[in-house]
């Protein structure tokens, strides 16, 4: 009988994950963790949770809700990871070094892993008045060098990322990111509100012109990354709203028109990458952004691209939201990639009894050793009071919040590949990581439908 050492040689001249794996079989239980690098795109869970949120921090009285905010998504357990659309401050406040020090110090605090995506008031309305009269570029160039200095992301349990900025060509680009999470690849990409950031100023839209091609080239790098290692599922996290419906064909006689005043489209490169992605990867690709107008709902999911023929494809489904309380509620999406349809989108809220709690200041860093004659004696600092376990009324022994978080009615995602509808399940069968009532589609709107067998939909 071969030694292990030879048996594992042998498992590692094929490359077919599929061959390994009946090799591990037959060679034993003790060789199954071995093997199982081979078909880790197979044995990853497919079900998964994430929370999203924007716009919560527009002055310094929104601080202490948005960390109760973040600290009750904090105690879900099925929450992989958080994502903060946007928007560090509000449209009146100063773009200075000190806020987005304090702003930072608040999402760093939350216990899952945060990715910050930068927004509309973080560097492209810096300029204003109101915000200080900042060079926009000035402030992005902060926002790299400060919030998206770290490789990983934000939060006490920090996600590995990949930065653009490991591409030597996109050198200054640290806000567009990638991670994975089991079967799906996540993109965040610097796409501002007020229309991109384009500039209706004469001259070259230097900044615009080279983030549009940095953009273009992140997204279908990560459609081919998707590819190789074998994802199901793209998801995309932008800021800005794109107005997808708004639908732009090559125009052949444009100087036939050339009085024509129309207002250019900041978001048209992204939206023609986007379909483009969208049918390279033919899986489903996800489009998440906030919404310039609030839904009753709290979001809106609709599949609004078509391609240059005027079809809607339709494996690239957008999901916009804006919460009704943007401080006491945030978006999840829950991910079953083993059922059709794979997303499930929802609207949870802060229980009622939890308290504010003051803002937790940023931890000083460790001050550097003094010799001897450094050293001055100095009076204790008198020690704060211990609180005792269990202090906090919004908490029972175990950790958890002594309400369940409510759910609001929730929606489907609908099914973005050709497949058989799937056999009715019972309750039991729910994915046993959901925390309080199942909830129901809203009957008010129309529930999303499966589309006809194909990767596009002809349009009307």
């Amino acid at each position: 009988m071969a030694s292990p050492s030879n048996r594992m040689r042998i498992i590692d001249r094929y490359p077919n994950p599929q061959v390994p794996r009946t090799l591990c079989a037959a060679l034993g239980i003790a060789f199954v963790l071995s093997c199982g690098a081979w078909s880790r795109a197979h044995a990853a869970p497919v079900r998964y949770s994430f929370a999203v949120l924007a716009d919560t921090l527009q002055g310094n009285a929104d601080e202490a809700p948005t960390q109760r905010l973040l600290d009750t998504i904090g105690r879900e357990r099925n929450i992989s990871f958080i994502v903060y659309d946007g928007n560090l401050r509000g449209p009146k406040e100063a773009c200075r070094d000190s806020l987005y020090e304090q702003r930072q110090a608040i999402l760093e605090a939350a216990r899952p892993a945060l990715i910050f995506i930068p927004g509309q008031y973080d560097w492209t309305d810096c300029g204003s008045p109101e915000a200080g009269g900042f060079d926009p570029v000035e402030r992005l160039d902060q926002l790299r060098q400060t919030v998206f200095a770290d490789s990983a992301s934000m939060g006490q349990n920090p996600l590995a990322l990949t930065r653009e900025s490991e591409v030597s060509r996109f050198r200054q680009y640290r806000e567009n990111v990638r991670w994975q999470l089991g079967d799906t690849v996540f993109i965040g990409l610097n796409v501002p509100g007020t229309n991109n950031h384009y500039l209706t100023a004469g001259g070259r839209n230097g900044e615009f012109e080279d983030r549009v091609i940095a953009n273009a080239f992140w997204l279908e790098h990560a459609a081919e990354y998707a590819k190789r290692r074998e994802a199901r599922a793209i998801v995309v996290f932008i800021q800005g709203d794109p107005d997808p419906e708004r639908y732009e064909r090559p125009d052949r006689f444009a100087w036939l028109r050339f009085g024509r005043n129309s207002r250019r489209d900041g978001f048209l490169e992204l939206k023609r990458t986007l379909v483009k992605v969208a049918q390279q990867f033919h899986g489903p690709v996800l489009l998440i952004h906030c919404d310039d107008e609030r839904s009753a709902r709290g979001f809106v999911i609709d599949q609004p691209l078509r391609n240059d023929k005027g079809e809607v494809v339709t494996n690239l489904t957008r999901i916009a939201f804006a919460p009704r309380d943007r401080l006491d509620q945030w978006i999840q999406i829950d991910a079953d990639l083993s059922r059709r349809p794979p997303f499930r989108v929802s609207v949870r809220e802060v229980p009622k009894n939890v308290p504010l709690l003051p803002v937790r200041p940023p931890q000083p860093a460790a001050p550097e050793a003094a010799s001897e004659e450094d050293m001055v004696p100095t009076a204790p600092p008198t020690p704060e009071p211990d609180q005792a376990p269990g202090a906090n009324p919004s908490m029972n022994p175990s950790g958890n919040p002594a309400v369940s978080p409510s759910m609001n009615p929730a929606s489907n995602l609908p099914p973005l590949l050709p497949v058989a509808p799937p056999a009715s399940t019972s309750p039991s069968a729910q994915p046993s990581y959901q925390q309080g009532p199942q909830a129901q589609p809203d009957s008010s709107t129309p529930a999303s439908t499966g589309v006809p067998a194909g990767s596009v939909q002809r349009g009307p």
